[in-house]
């Protein structure tokens, strides 16, 4: 099985993108693997000396099968650069593995994006392949089918990013008309209905909202890893928006992970589980709005 390429996308913040990639070259499959990283430019003459930082570190990134990297000259924002990127890998490989400057990974992490991407490529049920997941006890399954889809280290086929629907607007439409909004909300826990009115009114900036909503209108799934292969360092303040997501909190799993022959659908257990994740990070995001809503998850930040 021949690696998916790698696209790692970055911005101003060295010590976060220096992190990632060391332990990204630590992944069993890393030095057969192509990354290519996406550096955005600077926004304004603050952010020059960080960037340049960001780029020289990329730039001596070793221990992988070979690295492209794409520089822009003007800031485009993280969402256009996810979704111009995303796009450009697809179009030139079929599949991607997607990370950000600020998640380290497991060292098993690309041998479970790769295994997935490789069994389930022709299973119309999954349109991705995920790997962060919130604390769960071993009781529950290795992996497993979660609706939607999620942004912390995940990959995709040409069939799954077909999906993706820029238009929040059409996303908000359809999910009132189809009565899911409930449902779209993890029965009112979580404001991801918030969020994407947000991104409509542009108040957020965020790809990632807007690809959860394609996919779980599609009526598809993530193939959910049910251990944390993937941990966000990105909660401390250094991004657009903060927030005191969990991420880093969360110990990496040091084995590989089993995917079975036919992946369970989450469990009632699960979902509680997630639900009641979702409502400790609630209160401090309410907490912080002011206008608009901040940032919980590191990629709906804005550039």
């Amino acid at each position: 099985m021949e690696p998916a390429p790698i696209a790692l996308f970055v911005f101003r913040r060295p010590e976060h993108t220096r992190r990632t990639l060391e332990f990204l070259r630590c992944n069993e499959g890393a030095a057969a693997s192509p990354l290519h990283v996406f550096c955005d430019g600077p926004r304004n003459g603050e952010d020059l000396s960080a960037v340049e930082e960001v780029r020289r570190i990329v730039r001596a990134a070793e221990g992988f099968a070979s690295l492209e990297i794409h520089e822009a000259e003007a800031n485009r924002g993280l969402a256009a650069s996810v979704i111009a990127g995303v796009s450009e890998m697809i179009r030139r490989y079929g599949r991607v593995i997607v990370l950000e400057d600020d998640m380290e990974c497991a060292p098993y992490f690309l041998r479970f994006m790769n295994e997935g991407l490789e069994r389930f490529r022709d299973d119309e049920r999954i349109a991705e392949i995920h790997g962060y997941t919130a604390p769960m006890p071993e009781t529950v399954p290795e992996c497993f089918l979660r609706p939607g889809a999620d942004c912390w280290g995940w990959a995709t086929w040409e069939r799954g990013w077909k999906l993706f629907n820029p238009d929040s607007a059409v996303l908000l439409k359809e999910l009132n008309e189809r009565g899911l909004v409930r449902d779209f909300d993890r029965d009112g826990v979580f404001p991801w209905y918030r969020m994407l009115e947000d991104q409509a009114t542009g108040k957020v900036d965020s790809w990632a909202i807007r690809w959860h909503a394609s996919v779980f209108l599609a009526g598809k799934f993530m193939l959910q890893s049910g251990r944390p292969l993937i941990r966000n360092i990105g909660g401390d303040g250094s991004g657009t928006h903060g927030a005191d997501a969990d991420g880093e909190k969360v110990p990496l799993w040091g084995r590989p992970v089993t995917i079975g022959e036919t992946p369970p659908p989450e469990s009632e257990a699960v979902q509680h589980l997630y639900r009641e994740s979702m409502r400790q990070w609630k209160i401090p995001l309410w907490k912080r709005v002011s206008g608009k809503i901040c940032r919980i998850l590191h990629c709906f930040r804005c550039g």
